[in-house]
């Protein structure tokens, strides 16, 4: 695996009446193709911001940020990024197949493959058997789990994604963990993931990208040493309690 992600001296600030705010201050870090790394910090730190620069929805101030060997907009155009909200943001009036299929119908792709790609994802997110459900029909967890198929229909390379189980509750999404990393183990894509959740932050990740309070650097990378394939057996590992531990002391 080589460097998909690389950012140096990542800067941003906002203007203000009162001056400039700066709400990140000289990021540097990597993250290689099919890496799962996770994002926390304290609230309002710029974690959001940081996914927004990543896929070229806002410039930096200062510094630079690479997508292999393409500026952000420019992969942002060539649709490496898939994007999770922490809501699903499903339209109501589009069943689970019409939901997955949106981006498609937005860009144009002909009709066959309209017709098998949603089908593939939603046998990939388990939800098969929910093909013309509403949204209204679907459980929370699995709106969210339509959403993860919508951002993964263009076959993204990059899978972008800002606290997407955080308006769950403990079981859904500790479940949905389970299952991120099944479709992880299935389809290798490089994830950025924000969560306030430092258990989550730990099952998912192959690193954890500690941030600080305004204006955030990175206050440590930890590399969490847990072996792949996880599931719900790994939170009753001691390491899991060690590394969660370190995570409560840097933010503590």
């Amino acid at each position: 695996m080589g460097t998909l992600i690389e950012s140096v001296g990542l800067t941003k600030a906002y203007a203000h009446p009162r001056g400039q705010v700066e709400v990140l201050s000289n990021l540097a870090f990597a993250i290689d193709a099919g890496e799962i790394v996770s994002i926390i910090g304290p609230s309002g730190c710029g974690k959001s911001t940081l996914l927004r620069i990543i896929c070229g929805l806002t410039s930096p101030s200062a510094g630079r940020i690479r997508i292999g060997d393409r500026t952000p907009d420019e992969a942002r155009r060539d649709r490496a990024f898939g994007f999770v909200f922490q809501e699903p943001v499903l339209l109501p009036w589009r069943d689970a197949r019409a939901n997955v299929r949106l981006p498609l119908d937005v860009v144009g792709y002909g009709k066959d493959d309209r017709k098998r790609i949603p089908q593939s994802l939603l046998q990939l997110v388990g939800l098969a058997d929910f093909t013309h459900h509403l949204p209204l029909e679907l459980s929370g967890g699995m709106q969210q789990r339509v959403a993860i198929a919508r951002a993964l229909s263009f076959d993204p390379a990059i899978l972008l994604m800002d606290e997407p189980f955080g308006a769950l509750d403990a079981l859904t999404r500790d479940a949905l963990n389970v299952e991120l990393l099944r479709i992880w183990e299935e389809m290798r894509k490089t994830i950025v993931f924000v969560t306030h959740s430092l258990t989550e932050a730990v099952f998912l990740s192959h690193r954890v990208l500690v941030m600080s309070s305004r204006p955030a650097e990175i206050k440590r990378t930890l590399v969490i040493d847990l072996p792949f394939p996880r599931d719900r057996r790994t939170r009753t590992d001691p390491r899991f309690h060690r590394l969660t531990g370190e995570l409560m002391e840097e933010l503590g």
